[in-house]
């Protein structure tokens, strides 16, 4: 089967039908499809864009159809937590503190006075994979750490999807779920020496750095980190002591990554790893999708993007 895969969009259907429409898909009787192709989604369907909606009933109709596959991001996990429950105490999995909140406000604001549907949209997310193995390809939102995708397997009798009591405890900072969701959804971190810290895309400070889990030669906190350009000025170049890396060799499958907000041409991160989230959420940024057709070794010519359309 030949995939194309599409980055993070982040409410933005307008950029989203403009790359379905360059990649060949047709709108027929409201599905986008493909004579021999389907479309894998990276997840972060939502939050920050306009068109949160949009978005969801373009991806749900593809896949609900037939003409899609899709991973979940760590907005859908967000999304599901906010709604949520804490089983062992009062109020939710993600508290509704004014950060969290603003974050998440542009969904929240898509399904105002709409309770029935923003309830059946947070079900959906939970029907959506924490990961793809499609045995010579692999799709996953941040990290393709195979030993806590096992340990996630295990707890759940193979079930690669988020259940009732992985999503508690995942939500309980101390727990191995806590620590296996983060990396698989939001990447590896490691902490910075003390003292040291930089500020995010949203302008919160952090003490932590998500990091080239795959990349063997970056020694310093500089080389090492994943993130926006504008932020590594900001990153020590400080030597890193201990085990920053995920096994994952150039004889694995393909694996495809959205997350990261990378800048710049698109190209592989290396022979086998790609990232396609190009920040199609900020100004400047694009839409991007790789074709696949069963190759091992990634072609940088075979990405497609669009620049976003400005909504």
């Amino acid at each position: 089967m030949s995939y194309d895969i599409i980055g993070d969009i982040h409410g933005h259907s307008q950029s989203l039908e403009s790359i379905l429409t360059k990649l060949g898909y047709k709108n027929q009787s409201g599905i986008y499809r493909h004579p021999s192709r389907k479309v894998i989604f990276l997840g972060d369907f939502i939050d920050r864009g306009n068109y949160q909606r949009e978005v969801i009933d373009i991806a749900r109709a593809m896949i609900d159809f037939g003409s899609a596959l899709a991973v979940m991001g760590n907005h859908e996990f967000n999304a599901i937590a906010y709604y949520t429950a804490d089983h062992e105490g009062e109020g939710f999995l993600r508290p509704h503190s004014e950060k969290n909140t603003g974050q998440h406000q542009a969904f929240l604001d898509a399904y105002q006075g709409s309770p029935a549907a923003y309830e059946d949209t947070i079900n959906w997310f939970k029907t959506l994979p924490l990961w793809l193995d499609l045995g010579d390809l692999r799709v996953i939102h941040a990290c393709w750490d195979k030993h806590e995708i096992a340990e996630i397997m295990k707890y759940q009798d193979g079930e690669c999807y988020l259940s009732e009591k992985l999503l508690q405890e995942s939500c309980r900072s101390g727990t191995w779920q806590f620590s296996a969701v983060e990396t698989i959804l939001k990447g590896k971190e490691i902490p910075l020496k003390p003292g040291a810290s930089f500020k995010d895309k949203d302008g919160n400070v952090r003490h932590h750095i998500r990091v080239r889990w795959w990349d063997r030669n970056a020694t310093s906190y500089k080389d090492v980190f994943m993130g926006p350009e504008s932020a590594r000025t900001h990153i020590p170049d400080d030597k890193i002591d201990g085990d920053h890396m995920v096994e994952y060799s150039h004889e694995s499958p393909p694996v495809f990554l959205g997350h990261y907000w990378v800048e710049g041409e698109p190209v592989p991160l290396a022979p086998n790893i790609a990232c396609l989230d190009y920040s199609v959420a900020k100004p400047g940024g694009k839409l991007v999708a790789y074709r696949w057709d069963g190759e091992q070794t990634l072609d940088p010519g075979k990405y497609v993007w669009v620049e976003r359309i400005e909504s």
